[in-house]
């Protein structure tokens, strides 16, 4: 996570909470000459469109009176979608039973990518349930990216 990523997420975390909505991500990117500001949000039963232009406008308030970000950018609020990614711990355990995709830092017994059911997280590992129903324990600390995953 970038230095303007982890500073916004201190300012949208607790304005997420308060709002009633939990704080999924922060990303700020370059695409074309423009950066841009995605944050995403959700909450139990989903987002809507109101939810989204809520949380915009109460957190670019705040940006505007604490301005971590120097340059100008366009901030965009939306949900995480349906392969939404999972960042924290709980969400391992939340979404046990989905389906979900795992990219790796570096390759545990020869793959860097898996797919399966996700069973939760135990002492620090992700059980993952792949092919033939075989469990495999990721190390949380080996996972690049993870998402639940659109069948």
């Amino acid at each position: 996570m970038s230095n303007i990523a982890e500073r916004v997420t201190a300012i949208a975390d607790p304005l997420a909470e308060k709002l009633g909505f939990e704080l999924v991500d922060v990303e700020y990117v370059k695409e074309g000459s423009q950066m841009i500001l995605r944050v995403f949000i959700d909450r139990e039963g989903g987002i809507t469109l109101d939810h989204c232009q809520e949380m915009s406008h109460a957190l670019s308030d705040e940006l505007d009176r604490v301005d971590p970000i120097e340059q100008s950018y366009h901030l965009e609020v939306s949900s995480p979608g349906i392969e939404r990614p999972l960042k924290k711990d709980e969400d391992f355990v939340r979404f046990a039973g989905k389906p979900v995709s795992i990219k790796l830092f570096a390759p545990l017994e020869g793959k860097k990518k898996y797919g399966g059911i996700l069973r939760g997280l135990e002492e620090g590992e992700i059980l993952l349930e792949v092919e033939n129903n075989n469990l495999v324990r990721i190390p949380r600390t080996q996972v690049a990216k993870a998402n639940l995953a659109f069948i």
